[in-house]
């Protein structure tokens, strides 16, 4: 996957992104021998150059730096970091990891319990949690109140609440009494208390919600609530995988040998964003 010019070349310690994008905007960088422009990209096996240095982007070697945390959240633990008074946070309960500072992956209100993504990489984060990607989650949801199949259809095909149209992807029934019942529910959004008030807008009670997956990560079991997990290994790189998520620590820029002639200008145009 390419990568940001700015960002991979900071990355590999040529500068900070604030120079490195002034250098760009001043002619000083090409890419396979091609004046760069900002917001241009290169990936494994192009050649940039800066100021007349050549550099060839190579595939870093060992396991990615970038760190993914699961939390189970409990109910009554709030996701901001500076918490309520007399409240509970979140980042209370991670581990301190020395050069890494937690982002979170979306929110849980108070009252709802579950999976909790953290990470240190902020672009992976908003990967994660940006609209466009229409990443899914799902829920386990216990209603008080009578449901019928009527009601269950109209959460499919669309509810209009004060902020818009919403609805479930899916909805299934997952055990329980008829006026005390389980279902699972699957979503691609992630507005606030939107489970919640797509039942309340038919006149039910959700009396506990509990997060399953988001994306392609499922709340482990075993993982007791309070408790945190590393995404590490096999697992971390199954995980970026299913996203199309390549870190930019999982590419390095290799300083050419003098003398080695650069690599032609092509045609070959990197995407933007």
């Amino acid at each position: 996957m390419a990568q940001r010019l700015q960002k991979l070349m900071a990355a590999s310690g040529l500068g900070s992104r604030r120079g490195l994008e002034a250098a760009i905007g001043a002619g000083k960088v090409s890419v396979n021998g091609k004046l760069a422009s900002l917001g241009d990209q290169a990936g494994e096996g192009d050649q940039i150059t800066l100021e007349g240095i050549h550099y060839r982007v190579m595939a870093a070697e060992g396991p990615p730096r970038t760190r993914v945390l699961l939390y189970h959240k409990p109910v009554g633990q709030v996701c901001s970091r500076k918490a309520e008074r007399d409240g509970d946070s979140v980042f209370d309960h991670l581990p301190r990891v020395q050069g890494a500072r937690w982002v979170s992956v979306g929110r849980l209100d108070v009252n709802t319990s579950g999976l909790l993504i953290f990470t240190d990489d902020g672009e992976l984060a908003n990967r994660l949690m940006h609209p466009s990607f229409e990443i899914q989650r799902k829920y386990a949801v216990r209603v008080r109140g009578q449901v019928d199949q009527a009601m269950m259809q109209r959460l499919i095909d669309g509810v209009e609440l004060e902020d818009g149209l919403a609805n479930f992807e899916t909805l299934n029934e997952a055990g329980g009494e008829q006026s005390n019942t389980w279902y699972h529910v699957t979503l691609r959004e992630g507005r606030n208390r939107e489970v919640r008030r797509l039942w309340e807008s038919q006149g039910v009670e959700v009396s506990r919600l509990i997060r399953l997956q988001y994306g392609p990560v499922t709340l482990p079991r075993g993982l007791g609530r309070g408790r945190h997990r590393f995404l590490d290994g096999d697992d971390l790189k199954s995980f970026l995988k299913a996203l199309g998520y390549r870190p930019s620590d999982e590419l390095n820029l290799v300083k050419q040998k003098p003398g080695r002639r650069p690599l032609k200008p092509n045609n070959k145009r990197r995407r933007r964003d």
